[in-house]
Order: C-alpha cells, then sequence, then structure tokens
C-alpha cells in the first residue's frame, strides 16, 4: 500500500478500519486501533557548525484486541492486508495467554470532536533544510559575537493520530510543531541554554534564543561556590517546566489517586494563591491536539485553582472506576501511567522577570534543571541539579555566577512558596505535549549539595 502523505488522517482511519475487520474476524469482542504518522526532521549544530540535516517519515498502527475481560496488543509500521492480518491474528494469540483484567477493559464511546485548524501550521509542514540552517547560523552568530560555542537542534514536524475503535470511535487531526534549542559553553566553565517551541516555525526568533543563551555562557564564566542549605529563589520558565511536568506524572493522574501514590486531593491546598495550573489541549499556545490516543475530545481540567486542587486527569479505565467520563487523557495500550496531562498550562502573573530579581535579598537565579528524580511521590520530593547559568542575587541585582548545586525538594512546599510569578510565558516541549510556563520568585528551596567544578 501506498504510504499516506503527512496530514492525511482519513487514509488512516480507513487502516484503522480494515484492522477492526481483522480483529473481528479473529474473535475480538472489542477492538481499538491507534494509527500514528510522523514527518519531523532535524538539523543539528556544534562547535558552531552545522553538522547534520536528517529527516525522518514513519507510520505506527497499534491494535488492542479485546477478548472478554482480556486484551493483547500487537503493533507494525507495515500497512498491506496481508501485515494487518498478522497484527490481528498475533494481537488475539497474546489475548488468549494474558491474565483476565478483574475490572475488564474500558473502551470509549464515541463523542463529537472539535476541528482544530490552529494545531497546524502550514510553514511548519513546509519548513526547509535552509530555514533551519538559517535559524542555526542566527543562533551561531550570537554565540560568535559572545565569544563562546553553540552547540543544539533545530526541529521540525508534523503529526498525524487517527483512532478508531470497534463502538464507534473515529477520530482523526494533524498537528505541527518546532523547537530550537541551544548550549552554549565558553572559557571559564561558562554555560548557557536557551529554548523555544512553537506550532508554527515562524514564531520562533532564533536570533533571540542564541542572544539569550550567549548572555548566559558569557556571565557564568569562573563560577563561585556557595555553601548548600535553603536559598530564595527565581526559577526561569524552563525550570518550572520540570515541575510541571514531574507534577503531572506523579500525582495529577487518576491512577495515582486511584492506587494511593498521589498528593492530589480535591480541596487541599498545595500552592500559594499565586499558583493555577490547568490541562488544555485546546490551548493553541501549547501544541494542541483535540484528541487523546483513545479517540477521546480533550477536556480542559483544573489541575489547581488558586493553590487548591480541584481535579485529575482520566482516560476509559480509571473514568469506569470512578463513575466518570474520560476528560481525553489517554495513552496507548498497553499502558502502565494511567492518563496523563499532556498540555499543561500555569497562570501568568503580574511581576516582570526584572523585578522577579529585583525582589530577592539574598537568592540564586536558576535557570533549568537536569536529571531530576522523584525521590517521594506522594510527597512529591524530587532530587536533580542546575544547569546552564545559576546565579547570585544580593540586594535584587545578579552579583557573581555559581557553580551547578544539587537540589532535594517537595515541589509541593515549592508551590506553596510562590511569591510573585512573571507576566511572561514560555512553551517548554515535554514529554506529550508542551507546557506554557511563567517565570516564578520561591521563598526557599533546598540545595543539598554542591560540585567541585
Amino acid at each position: 500500500m501506498v504510504r499516506p502523505a503527512a496530514t492525511d488522517g482519513g487514509v488512516l482511519l480507513e487502516i484503522g478500519e480494515r484492522l477492526l475487520a481483522y480483529a473481528e474476524a479473529e474473535g475480538a469482542s472489542d477492538a481499538e486501533v491507534v494509527a500514528w504518522l510522523e514527518d519531523a526532521s532535524l538539523t543539528r549544530f556544534a562547535n558552531s557548525e552545522i553538522h547534520q540535516n536528517v529527516a525522518e517519515s514513519g507510520v505506527h498502527v497499534s491494535l488492542r484486541f479485546v477478548a472478554g475481560r482480556r486484551q493483547g496488543v500487537a503493533s507494525t509500521d507495515r500497512l498491506d492486508d496481508a501485515a494487518l492480518h498478522r497484527v490481528a491474528e498475533a494481537a488475539g494469540r497474546i489475548a488468549a495467554v494474558t491474565a483476565e483484567r478483574d475490572d475488564g477493559v474500558a473502551l470509549p464511546e464515541p463523542a463529537p470532536i472539535r476541528d482544530m485548524g490552529e494545531a497546524l501550521s502550514a510553514a511548519t509542514a513546509d519548513a526547509t533544510p535552509d530555514l533551519r540552517a538559517a535559524g542555526a547560523r542566527a543562533v551561531i552568530a550570537a554565540a560568535d559575537a559572545a565569544g563562546v560555542i553553540a552547540y543544539g537542534s533545530f526541529a521540525t514536524a508534523v503529526e498525524t493520530l487517527a483512532v478508531a475503535n470497534s463502538r464507534g470511535v473515529r477520530a482523526a487531526g494533524s498537528r505541527s510543531w518546532a523547537q530550537l534549542l541551544t548550549v552554549m559553553m565558553g572559557p571559564g566553565g561558562g554555560t548557557g541554554y536557551a529554548e523555544r517551541a512553537a506550532v508554527d516555525v515562524g514564531t520562533i526568533d532564533a536570533a533571540a534564543i542564541g542572544a539569550e543563551a550567549a548572555e548566559r555562557a558569557r556571565a557564568s564564566r569562573d563560577p563561585i561556590a556557595v555553601e548548600a542549605g535553603d536559598y530564595q529563589v527565581v526559577l526561569e520558565s524552563y525550570a518550572v517546566g520540570d515541575i510541571a511536568e514531574n507534577l503531572g506524572f506523579l500525582g495529577f493522574s487518576a491512577l495515582a489517586v486511584e492506587e494511593g501514590r498521589s498528593f492530589a486531593e480535591p480541596g487541599r491546598r498545595i500552592g500559594s494563591d499565586l499558583v493555577s495550573i490547568w490541562d488544555d489541549g485546546a490551548d493553541p499556545g501549547c501544541l494542541p491536539m483535540p484528541f487523546d490516543f483513545e479517540g477521546v475530545p480533550k477536556e480542559r481540567v483544573s489541575l489547581v485553582d488558586h493553590g487548591i486542587c480541584r481535579d485529575v486527569v482520566y482516560d476509559a479505565q480509571t473514568a469506569a472506576h470512578a463513575g466518570r467520563r474520560s476528560t481525553g487523557h489517554g495513552l496507548p495500550a498497553p499502558n502502565t501511567y494511567g492518563p496523563l496531562p499532556m498540555n499543561i498550562v500555569m497562570a501568568p502573573g503580574t511581576t516582570s522577570r526584572a523585578d522577579l530579581v529585583a525582589g530577592m535579598d539574598r537568592g540564586l537565579l536558576v535557570t533549568r534543571f537536569h536529571y531530576t528524580n522523584p525521590v517521594h511521590p506522594k510527597l512529591a520530593i524530587v532530587t536533580g541539579m542546575t544547569r546552564d547559568g545559576t546565579f547570585l542575587v544580593e540586594g535584587g541585582r545578579v552579583v557573581a555566577p555559581v557553580r551547578n548545586l544539587r537540589f532535594t525538594q517537595s515541589y509541593l512546599d515549592a508551590l506553596a512558596g510562590v511569591e510573585a510569578v512573571s507576566t511572561e510565558r514560555r512553551l517548554v516541549r515535554g514529554y506529550a505535549g508542551g507546557m506554557l510556563v511563567p517565570a516564578v520568585r520561591i521563598a526557599a528551596w533546598t540545595f543539598t549539595g554542591t560540585t567541585e567544578h
């Protein structure tokens, strides 16, 4: 079969129909097909030189075969009838030897899905290697001007998702995304980071990204050591994105609540009044997608409202357990993570970025985190490192770069200590979507160790 075009969801649905028929012929009591098509291109640069341009085009088709209380999942990247028939046979065999689920297998019913033309940008879909090379050159020029060396990548992609199930769900849609990121390194151990992501590649200002990272790399030369301890901090959006992503994974999932490992409880205060967080797959500023991997329309879900826990996200299985409907946050089967928020948004504040720093008597300005890992999910305690631009602030002014620090910190305590939130927000690309987040000032952050170099 001829491979479908990058945005041809209709062809993917036709494949889904054929595979559902094969599953029925193999004896499935229910079935679900997820077809995912991606055209992605990437331009890499290192040592302030473009060194690689790659393009990848792939299609993936997965079948969830339900046999009573059992299910089996099999997949393929081939689209001919023989391959689809083999997938149905394989999924059926897997289901036959899989243990029965006490709760059965829940598949969603069909629901209307809104059109989301704003999720797809023609400029991104048509992006050329020359366009990405021009962006990389603008970043490199900023590095050259600052006397530092640039590393990084410029990616553009179009993704099409189609979902069909035996209960009548038929969903297909496309989205685009672009991401330019760079790490710059300079003399004296200076490093700097900057990133932008967007639906429309034309909105990414490569020169501004380069200037941001170059200034951090220049300013962080010859960092000093500070003692471990509690510091007031300003976290740039890149670090706030890590907080949002970890909290989404640890606690804002109905499965985490069901299994007793979530911090989320309706009505519980976990943040200051300045903290409002929600998930919205329709927000055009957040790499939107109108439905999830089960073909369910994405709902806007309030997670934290002025510091108070409100709700969590559901897929079909957890919704069936709770007597609710799915909020459109399902992942592809087999899925042990449960539903996850994939388009996290944090409300902006009223403080400029400059005033976030100016409001600190003595503290640290942190660009981003590195290698963060949960220590205690229920308390949302996470350990990690600072990276690519950490600075000492005294009297409201940046006075010196600081060597990277290790932290062990409850992200809930961090939300409770939010003192100010920036007016500006940035889109940070996450594991399955985007996070639109501001910078914040937090009263105390616990740093547990220092680095020698």
